[in-house]
């Protein structure tokens, strides 16, 4: 298969981009920074819409899916900046590159656990999703939107647009959202000082965080034809988390 995978320098989008080489598949990564591996490579800042539009217009030919893993923690102040990038340009990416991909393709994106609840907030998604790039910082400013607040909200309003992209695409494309809970890459510190001692507490109660190899072989499936009866739906992938009803974080 020929897969597009963004955000694969690093963290899971690197153990998933080592996973599909392994199988024999063809990548092509889309990143801020060139990856370590032999893969063609294309510039991608998800916070620039230029940036968006030239890498899409550069990814040639036709593909067998879409990973979708970039995406940025949340940090002091940089509330739009995790709507921007995780939101916004995620979903212009997405629906931009939707030609590029075969019938049958699926669209695979991580999401978090953090996004749980979105049912719950869709009028919000909805004002969210609507907004423009030069727009979000007013947003998160009218209604206080802490960074914490904004990647839980970014994270919501990914699992939200996926789901109401299957009626569209039906028999031809699927979209399918994975929510992890902490993951041991280098961005795990971020989550433990934006959501306080929850995250901590949960990762005690199960023993430990995930691994990126771990996700990525989920990623890996959903991608696969050994999926094509997997659709329209959010995968938690949390240790347990939420079968020890443990608070979202």
């Amino acid at each position: 298969m020929k897969i597009a995978l963004t955000g694969g320098a690093s963290g899971i989008g690197a153990a998933t981009v080592e996973r599909l080489l392994r199988k024999g598949h063809e990548i092509v990564i889309f990143d801020l920074r060139k990856p370590d591996v032999d893969c063609p490579w294309v510039p991608l800042d998800l916070m620039n819409t230029g940036s968006v539009d030239e890498a899409l217009e550069q990814a040639d030919g036709s593909f067998d899916g879409l990973a979708f893993i970039a995406g940025i923690p949340p940090r002091d102040d940089n509330a739009a900046a995790c709507l921007t990038v995780n939101t916004l340009s995620t979903c212009r990416f997405i629906e931009g590159f939707l030609p590029k991909l075969k019938d049958s393709a699926a669209v695979v994106s991580v999401a978090s656990r953090a996004g749980l609840g979105w049912q719950d907030n869709t009028p919000l998604l909805d004002e969210l999703m609507a907004l423009e790039p030069l727009q979000v910082e007013k947003f998160c400013q009218n209604r206080e939107i802490s960074a914490a607040l904004a990647y839980r909200l970014s994270k919501q309003a990914v699992i939200y647009w996926h789901q109401s992209q299957v009626a569209a695409h039906i028999g031809r494309l699927r979209f399918v959202t994975v929510s992890p809970a902490a993951v041991s890459t280098g961005i795990l510190d971020d989550f433990l000082k934006a959501f306080g001692p929850a995250v901590a507490k949960n990762l005690d109660r199960v023993g430990r965080a995930g691994t990126p190899e771990e996700v990525s072989a989920v990623i890996a499936f959903l991608l696969s034809p050994d999926a094509s009866w997997v659709n329209g739906i959010d995968i938690i992938i949390d240790g347990g988390m939420g079968a020890l009803n443990l608070p979202v974080g």
